[in-house]
């Protein structure tokens, strides 16, 4: 895919294209709205009936049995409808790429991909967009309609003129507002400094939540092209270094993959499925292997 189509141009054509192709790719992959999505039996409290040996404990309703006088179970309704919240980082160091694509259009990809895939009927999704200015929150809508406005939304959205951006206190917002139990889709380089893990947990806690890491090689390997200098988009903070020394290139490769191992061992630790997907990848690949290996588990 070239890089004007994974920008994903400013027209609705461009955005329906991008639609038909990830149904086609995925639609035939997951069978039912909700098989795997929504963890437990259901979050809405039916009706109340006598306990009953073999009854789960934790159904006991205290406040129904003490009016009655008997032990009474609440039976809970399955949920019908999913509530799917993207988390998508607009943070500065998304407006980078050195392969096919920049984050920036794999954060908006990845974002329609699952966006199409959940939207059927009754499903409401919605959207919290951060970066060092803050959060902006896009509100539960239904329908593809909901998809194609967000996605048009991160297209036009100007990019972000640096400083640092709190991946933690997105998750944390997003624990605050998603209150139906559902799924969430963080969509992120991760390359935060914020206690981000330690949100992940207590978000999974409730909802289902997956995380697309995304990637550029160069952050992984340097190339040998003599002195280079980097800058953070961040910070602004500038460095010198010398990438014809091989013995440097093995030290940074040696680093990117401890940080990178590290960052998989924290997903997987806080109980969330990991999605990574690379500016040199197929994006549409790396999703349909995720979606088709998550169906196999199950």
């Amino acid at each position: 895919m070239t890089r004007a189509q994974a920008t994903i141009a400013d027209s609705e054509h461009a955005l329906r294209q991008l639609e038909i192709v990830v149904n086609r790719k995925l639609d035939g992959l997951i069978h039912g709205d909700h098989e795997g999505l929504v963890p437990g039996a259901g979050t809405e409290g039916g009706d109340g009936r006598v306990y009953q040996p073999g009854d789960d404990v934790r159904r006991i309703d205290w406040n129904l049995t003490a009016r009655t006088g008997e032990v009474q179970v609440r039976t809970p309704i399955a949920d019908r409808e999913l509530e799917t919240w993207f988390v998508v980082d607009g943070s500065a160091s998304l407006d980078y790429g050195t392969a096919d694509h920049e984050k920036r259009d794999l954060a908006i990809s990845v974002v329609a991909a699952f966006g199409f895939l959940v939207a059927r009927a009754g499903n409401r999704i919605a959207a919290l967009v951060f970066d060092s200015e803050g959060t902006r929150v896009v509100p539960p809508r239904t329908g593809r309609s909901a998809v194609l406005g967000l996605t048009t939304r991160l297209v036009r959205r100007p990019r972000s003129e640096g400083g640092e951006a709190s991946l933690a206190a997105a998750l944390r917002r997003v624990r605050l507002l998603a209150t139906r139990r559902g799924l969430v889709v963080v969509v992120s380089d991760l390359l935060d400094s914020s206690d981000w893990p330690a949100e992940l947990r207590l978000l999974s806690a409730r909802h289902e939540v997956v995380v697309a890491h995304l990637s550029d090689p160069r952050e992984d390997e340097l190339p040998p092209v003599g002195m280079l200098t980097l800058v953070d988009p961040e910070t602004g903070q500038r460095l010198e270094v010398q990438t014809s020394s091989r013995r440097f290139r093995e030290r940074y490769a040696a680093a990117a993959q401890e940080r990178r191992e590290l960052t998989r061992q924290r997903i997987r630790t806080s109980r969330c499925r990991h999605l990574e997907v690379s500016t040199d990848r197929d994006w549409l690949k790396d999703v349909v292997h995720y979606v088709a290996a998550r169906r196999r588990r199950r």
